[in-house]
């Protein structure tokens, strides 16, 4: 019992945040040691969905880590899955009943880190009988780490991230992505981009959605939305907003869960003129 409430984020003397952290910070400093030394790049699901073979050396540290740790818990990671929202949402589906699972992108942003493009990141969340309790997005170029935990608020290297007080979108920078379905969920967020880039102070497309939502926790965008993302772009990303003072819900305005895939996340001043201008453009990803 801590303040007469009980402590879910710790089991015996291990503290799930501190192996989030831990993790997250070793799995970032062996990508950043990697950079420039790629030795294959292969696709997934589309030509524009890359996968290296530093993802899945990220991907297996970040196991190996938390397994340690955690022998009994679950772990969903993006390059344990097969490629495509289908399969991704099924593999979601086959974990919900876990009761503590982990929800890994070694990378988001794999397509900047083959560029050399330095904005990715690694997202680890935990979510304890589905809903998150810990989230931490780390941007090794930078070495900047973001931490949430539930109820407890959300930092930046030990100071308190707070969202932006932007009040109306003609004042805010918001951010989006260009999905890798090129389909499916391309053509609809190119709709909310032109339905939304001359009434924003201005759009940032840098490429990682885990990464965005940080910025988003942290008062840097006023806003982010994407189309047809999975649970490992935006576990983490969400709780950093909620203990950051910001919404994060669907793009219709309903409360956020893990199978969200159609993401909304905003400081919350802007977030209902925002969600009305996607369901204007018919960029909302539920349009028949």
């Amino acid at each position: 019992m801590v303040n007469g409430a009980t402590e879910p984020f710790v089991v015996g003397s291990k503290s799930f945040t501190a192996v989030a952290i831990n993790t997250a910070a070793k799995a970032g400093q062996w990508i950043k040691t990697k950079m420039g030394d790629i030795n294959r790049v292969d696709t997934k699901y589309s030509t524009h969905d890359l996968v290296t073979e530093v993802d899945k050396g990220s991907e297996k540290l970040i196991r190996n880590l938390i397994m340690t740790h955690f022998p009994n818990h679950s772990i969903l990671g993006e390059e344990g899955v097969e490629p495509g929202p289908e399969a991704s949402a099924k593999a979601l589906q086959a974990m919900s009943d876990e009761e503590y699972l982990w929800i890994v992108d070694p990378i988001d942003g794999t397509t900047n880190f083959v560029h050399g493009f330095p904005f990715f990141s690694v997202s680890i969340a935990l979510a304890h009988k589905g809903e998150v309790i810990v989230g931490v997005v780390y941007d090794p170029t930078r070495d900047e780490l973001f931490v949430a935990e539930k109820g407890k608020g959300a930092y930046m290297h030990g100071k308190v991230t707070a969202v932006c007080l932007d009040d109306k979108l003609a004042d805010s920078l918001v951010a989006t992505g260009l999905p890798a379905d090129r389909i499916g969920a391309l053509p609809i967020n190119l709709r909310g981009i032109q339905e939304l880039a001359p009434k924003v102070r201005n759009l940032r497309v840098a490429g990682s959605a885990a990464l965005h939502l940080a910025y988003v926790a942290a008062g840097r965008l006023s806003g982010f939305w994407e189309i047809g993302l999975n649970a490992w772009d935006i576990a983490a990303g969400a709780l950093l907003i909620q203990e950051s003072g910001g919404h994060v819900t669907d793009t219709e305005g309903k409360p956020y869960h893990l199978a969200v895939r159609n993401i909304l996340a905003t400081n919350g001043h802007i977030h209902e003129e925002l969600k009305c201008e996607l369901v204007l453009a018919k960029a909302t990803g539920f349009e028949a």
